[in-house]
């Protein structure tokens, strides 16, 4: 499993003066799932992208598992975006192909056929693997989003909104998959969303963010039992306790 220490003094873009992310620092556990909450603009997207080296800031310290992370990990990632981009050219098990080592030999070539469709099946797409992403609906293509993720059996997980634009039985039927694909493989799981609800139902802790330069603002603990409910009635009376608490902090205020 993965644990993760995040320092990040300020990050900013080498076109514009304004400092996107000040004093961000957090750490978080092995096999903790850590859901992010902030305004639209804040930077959760561009914290998702240091995290896995996709960008950078000389005043940094990201450390997974005690070493530097430099873009070039040891440990295996998977990355869910808010939209899809799958290769459109591609069918679906190709896409799934893109991410998985080349095979040698034909023994090879067999496992990886069986470890594509095992992960068609647990996403609910058996039988889709020679379908075109555009022969697929919204929520079938981030079907195959999460079964891409998952097909490096990663040890670290960043989502990125992944579901903000489904309709809402769709993404809780994803939320769910996701739930259970997590608990399978017992990743480590980083999660931006506007959400609270989905925070609540899915997180063991929420990290909220201010507006920019953005700051950590608050962090707490989800002391509800898993498996939770969406919008049950436990969840609603705790999210209503925190509202009332902060009722400014999902526009990145406490007070």
């Amino acid at each position: 499993m993965i644990a993760l220490d995040i320092a990040i003094k300020n990050k900013c873009y080498n076109n514009i003066d304004a400092v996107v992310l000040k004093d961000i620092n957090f750490s978080v556990k092995p096999g903790e799932f850590v859901a992010i909450i902030g305004p639209s603009g804040c930077g959760k997207s561009t914290l998702l992208n240091m995290l896995c080296g996709l960008e950078e800031s000389y005043e940094q310290k990201l450390l997974c598992n005690g070493k530097a992370i430099n873009g070039d990990e040891s440990h295996k990632l998977g990355y869910i975006f808010q939209q899809p981009r799958l290769m459109p050219w591609l069918t679906v098990q190709e896409n799934l192909q893109l991410v998985l080592p080349t095979p040698k030999h034909e023994t090879q070539q067999k496992s990886q056929h069986e470890q594509i469709n095992d992960l068609l099946n647990q996403v609910g797409l058996s039988g889709k693997g020679s379908y075109f992403p555009n022969q697929l609906s919204g929520g079938m293509q981030r079907r195959v989003a999460i079964a891409r993720a998952f097909a490096v059996n990663p040890e670290l997980i960043l989502l990125d909104e992944p579901f903000n634009s489904l309709d809402a039985p769709t993404a809780a039927k994803l939320r769910r998959l996701l739930v259970e694909l997590c608990q399978n493989r017992g990743s480590t799981v980083i999660f931006v969303t506007h959400d609270l609800s989905e925070a609540i139902y899915l997180a063991d802790r929420i990290v909220f963010m201010s507006n920019t330069p953005t700051s950590i603002i608050h962090q707490v603990d989800i002391d509800l039992p898993k498996p939770r409910q969406e919008a049950g009635n436990k969840e609603l009376a705790w999210q209503a306790k925190l509202m009332n608490e902060y009722p400014k902090i999902l526009a990145g205020k406490t007070n």
